[in-house]
This record gives C-alpha cells, structure tokens and sequence, in this order.
C-alpha cells in the first residue's frame, strides 16, 4: 500500500517530490504545475504551506 510522504529528493520542503513519487511521475512535472497554480491567484502557495505541515517526512530514511 503507498502512503504520500515528503521525499528527501527536495528543494523546499519535498512536497513536490513526494507528490511525484506517489504518482510515479516525474518531479519536475508536479513542480511546474505547482508553479502555475501559484500564478493563478496564490492557491499553491498556500495548497503548499498546508501540504509541508501536513505531510509526514519518508520514515524510510
């Protein structure tokens, strides 16, 4: 069973990262797509700052 981590593969927080490897997809894609929803009126950003405090670091480490 997957679980959604925050990965250690990071540029702020790994939530990015953490996302991409739940969906096996690759980071750069989530990144961008990230960015532009943080373009269209700030909902990124704070989808982010709620992701990174909720997202339990990969215990895997």
């Amino acid at each position: 069973m997957k679980k959604l981590y925050k990965s250690n593969n990071k540029i702020i927080d790994g939530v990015c990262a953490g996302v991409a490897e739940y969906f096996n997809i690759d980071p750069t894609v989530v990144r961008v797509v990230w960015a532009i929803f943080s373009c269209m009126g700030g909902s990124g950003i704070l989808a982010y700052i709620i992701a990174a405090l909720v997202m339990p670091k990969n215990p895997e480490v």
